[in-house]
């Protein structure tokens, strides 16, 4: 069943976006990622333009993040003070990539920007990931010894001042360094589309040293209200927001999220980051080799 998309301005299999828009829902409940970073690449390989992919990529991801948040809300995993303040770090971040994106608009570089981003983002998380989960399975399986207790966060963090305390994530660290962090995450919600959770999560992890169990879920909160924040800035800025794609895509994510969030609390975390990790080489390769890979039609553009 095809349907005509007024600002992506071509038409599209129904079914085919609302089959992916339940597997972008799938990873959002399994991992705690609004699964935009696969939403918006696998949107340019279908053929979609990637200032309207990554604006209505946004869109799709809030869906696929409210119901996860409430898939995690009632198991007791979300640090609401936390998500605060990676909210407000992420709304600013959100003005300052739109700005960031309306001068690329105007240099012509918005399309080839975002491609290498992609992939030299999604390549070193991909790497880093993966290194991590096949080290954990190595300790799993007794082939390796585990690695010596570490701190609980990064010592930078620790060295930042105006200390508060955090309950639900067991922490006492400056809020500025969650703020930062959303920060950073809300540039790349507007550039790329993505929720950032694929770069949120190891943060919370490995330099706030967040608990485990509300990571997630928070993770998700934070997502949620910077993505609409974004969805928002797009519709009224850049105008590249399709809200019938948007709309094909969440029929799918919102089932999708609730069906993650069960499976992950079945499946070995490993596993799971390990999972992850293939998935995000996968896309990296994949728009890498479409960066450089010889197109069919080559034509050029002379000023007279």
């Amino acid at each position: 069943m095809d349907i005509y998309l007024p600002i992506a301005n071509l038409s599209v299999n129904a079914w085919v976006m609302i089959a992916l828009g339940a597997g972008v829902g799938l990873l959002s409940g399994m991992f705690g990622v609004g699964g935009g970073f696969l939403t918006t690449p696998l949107l340019i390989v279908y053929g979609i333009p990637p200032t309207v992919a990554a604006a209505s990529a946004a869109s799709q991801v809030t869906g696929a993040s409210v119901s996860g948040v409430f898939a995690h809300f009632r198991r007791g995993g979300v640090d609401t003070v936390m998500g605060g303040v990676l909210v407000a770090g992420g709304v600013l971040g959100s003005l300052f990539g739109a700005w960031l994106f309306r001068l690329l608009q105007q240099w012509g570089q918005i399309d080839t920007t975002i491609a290498i981003t992609y992939v030299l983002l999604l390549g070193t998380i991909g790497l880093l990931m993966l290194r991590e989960a096949v080290g954990a399975i190595a300790v799993a399986r007794g082939r390796r010894a585990p690695p010596p207790r570490r701190r609980r966060h990064h010592p930078l963090v620790a060295a930042l001042p105006f200390r508060m305390r955090f309950y639900a994530s067991g922490l006492y660290i400056s809020p500025l360094a969650p703020l930062l962090l959303g920060f950073a995450t809300g540039i790349l919600t507007i550039l790329l589309g993505v929720g950032g959770g694929f770069v949120l999560v190891p943060a919370m992890i490995f330099l706030l040293g967040m608990s485990t169990q509300v990571v997630v879920g928070t993770s998700l909160f934070q997502i949620l209200f910077v993505t609409a924040a974004a969805t928002m800035v797009h519709a009224t800025t850049t105008k590249a927001v399709d809200i019938v794609l948007a709309g094909l895509l969440l029929v799918g994510s919102v089932v999708g999220a609730q069906v993650g969030a069960r499976f992950a609390a079945r499946a070995k975390p490993e596993y799971l980051r390990l999972a992850l990790a293939l998935m995000v080489l996968a896309v990296a390769f994949r728009i890498g080799l479409g960066l450089g890979w010889r197109p069919d039609d080559i034509y050029s553009v002379e000023l007279s």
